[in-house]
C-alpha cells in the first residue's frame, strides 16, 4: 500500500464541491468511492469502529439537491469521518470503552450537527483510546489503529482514526478533538492540516463528559488548508481574514531541555528558512515562560476527571482498562485544595501568554517524536534519552492549558514519514492562522 498514492488520487473537499457544482461528478459516485475504498483499507489500518447505514441515502438526497441547484449548505455531499468521542445521533460514542458501544443518541452535539446542518455526510465514527487521554490509538474494545505511512506504526492520538481515515482516502475530511495535542500531532504523522481553535470559539454542548475540562476543543482535520478554512468557518460561523502582512515569529525549536528527534530538528529548520523566504520576520530563541509548574501537574487534569466520571457513570468505568480505574482512584485522592492549585497555575499560564509576548504566531515542531510501534503507549526514548508518557507532546499540551488556537501544518519528510510543525496564534487568532496555512499550502 502507497499512501502517496491514495492521497494524490483522493480530492480535497473544495475539489469535490467544484465537481458537484459543475456535474463533473455527484455526491453518490464519491459516496460509493469512499465505501469501496473504507472496504479494501479499513481492515489494514482499523480506523473505523463504527460504520453508518445511510450514507449512500443521503449521497442520493444530496445528489438531488445539486441537481435541482439547491445544496444544503457549504459541506453538501462531502464524505466526512468522526472521532468516537463526539455525539452522532443514531450512531454510539464509543470513546473506546464497551459500555458506550451500547448507547445510541438521538441528537448530534453543537459541532456535529452544525457539519451536518451544512450537508456534509457522516461514514462513521473512527477509534480513539478510551476517554482520549493517550497520544496513540488503541484500547481493548475496538483493537488498534495503524498510520497509512507504515501500518507497523501508530498514527497518534488520540484522533488516531481520523487521521488514519483522512490520510488514506477513505474520508474526505474529519473532525478530531484535542485536549493535549491530540489533532496536531497525529495531523504531523500522517501529513495532514489539523487546526485546534482557542476554547470557545467553537461551540460545545450535547456530548459526553469534558474529562480534560475546557483543555479539549473540537477541530478539522483535512488534506488541504483550504478545507481547513471552510470547515472551521462552519464550525465557528467566522470567516476567514487574510493577513497580507509579513508577521513576527518567534521559532522555538525546543522546549527547555526536553528532547526533539534530529531529523524533526532539520525539517524544522527547513520551515524556518521558509517563512523568512516568504517575509516574514522570524526570531530564533525559547518560550518566554517557564513550563515546569503546569508540567508538575498535568496528569491530575485527566485523573480528576475520570474520578469525576466514575462517581458519575461508574458502569462505564467498571468496563475502562485498568489503567484507567487506577488513574480515577488516583484522582478520587486529590484534596480540593491540591486541585485548586492546579487551577491556579493554568490561570497564571493563560495570563502569561496572553499577547503572546510581543509576536503575531509562534512556531515549534508539532510533535518531538516520529510515529513509534502502533501497539505502544508512547515511545519511551527521543534522540537517546529516556523520555516519560508526554515526552513526544511537550511542544502541544501548554497551549490547550493556555487557552490558545493551534495549527498543525505538512513541513515535510524524515526517513519517509511526515514531519509537521505547529502555528500557535494569540487568543481568537485563528483567522491569522488559516491565513497563514493558506499562503504555505498555495506555495507548496
Amino acid at each position: 500500500m502507497n499512501v502517496q498514492d491514495l492521497v494524490s488520487n483522493a480530492e480535497d473537499a473544495t475539489e469535490l464541491l467544484s465537481d458537484y457544482a459543475t456535474g463533473r461528478s455527484d455526491p453518490v459516485t464519491i459516496a460509493e468511492s469512499h465505501l469501496e475504498r473504507i472496504e479494501q483499507l479499513n481492515p489494514i489500518l482499523n480506523a473505523f469502529t463504527t460504520r453508518a447505514s445511510d450514507v449512500l441515502d443521503r449521497a442520493v438526497e444530496s445528489r438531488d439537491r445539486w441537481k435541482s441547484g439547491t445544496p444544503l449548505g457549504v459541506l453538501d455531499g462531502v464524505p466526512l469521518v468522526l472521532k468516537d468521542n463526539l455525539v452522532c445521533a443514531g450512531l454510539p460514542a464509543a470513546w473506546g470503552n464497551a459500555v458506550l458501544t451500547n448507547r445510541v443518541p438521538e441528537q448530534d452535539e453543537i459541532p456535529v450537527a452544525a457539519l451536518r446542518k451544512a450537508g456534509a455526510i457522516v461514514l462513521g465514527m473512527a477509534n480513539t483510546p478510551e476517554f482520549a487521554v493517550e497520544g496513540y490509538t488503541g484500547n481493548a474494545t475496538f483493537g488498534v489503529t495503524r498510520n497509512p505511512y507504515d501500518p507497523t506504526l501508530t498514527p497518534g492520538g488520540s484522533s488516531g482514526g481520523v487521521v488514519a481515515a483522512v490520510a488514506s482516502g477513505m474520508a474526505a475530511v474529519g473532525l478530531g478533538t484535542d485536549g493535549g495535542g491530540s489533532i496536531r500531532r497525529p495531523a504531523a504523522y500522517t501529513g495532514l492540516w489539523g487546526l485546534k481553535p482557542g476554547i470557545g470559539n467553537v461551540r460545545r454542548g450535547g456530548g459526553l463528559m469534558q474529562v480534560l475540562l475546557d483543555f479539549e476543543t473540537v477541530g478539522p482535520l483535512t488534506r488541504s488548508a483550504r478545507d481547513l478554512c471552510l470547515l472551521h468557518q462552519v464550525l465557528a460561523k467566522q470567516p476567514m481574514r487574510p493577513h497580507p502582512r509579513p508577521l513576527d515569529i518567534l521559532a522555538v525549536a525546543q522546549i527547555q531541555d526536553a528532547p526533539c528527534d534530529p531529523g524533526i530538528r532539520d525539517v524544522f529548520e527547513s520551515t524556518i528558512e521558509r517563512l523568512s523566504s516568504m517575509g516574514h520576520r522570524v526570531v530564533q530563541g525559547t518560550l518566554p515562560v517557564d513550563l515546569g509548574p503546569m508540567n508538575e501537574v498535568w496528569s491530575q487534569i485527566a485523573e480528576v476527571g475520570l474520578a469525576h466520571m466514575q462517581s458519575k457513570d461508574p458502569t462505564v468505568m467498571a468496563a475502562a482498562a485498568e489503567k484507567y480505574q487506577e488513574m480515577a482512584n488516583r484522582g478520587a485522592l486529590i484534596s480540593a485544595a491540591s486541585f485548586h492549585e492546579v487551577l491556579s497555575r493554568v490561570f497564571a499560564l493563560r495570563e502569561a501568554a496572553r499577547g503572546l509576548w510581543g509576536y503575531d504566531a509562534i512556531v515549534t515542531p508539532a510533535a518531538a517524536a516520529p510515529p513509534w510501534s502502533a501497539e505502544q503507549a508512547y515511545p519511551e526514548t527521543i534522540d537517546g534519552k529516556a523520555v516519560g508518557p508526554r515526552g513526544h507532546a511537550v511542544y502541544t499540551g501548554w497551549v490547550n492549558a493556555a487557552g490558545l488556537p493551534g495549527l498543525a501544518c505538512p513541513a515535510g519528510l524524515s526517513e519517509g514519514l511526515p514531519v509537521g510543525v505547529q502555528f500557535i496564534a494569540d487568543h481568537a487568532g485563528e483567522g491569522l492562522l488559516l491565513s497563514l496555512a493558506t499562503t504555505l499550502d498555495i506555495a507548496d
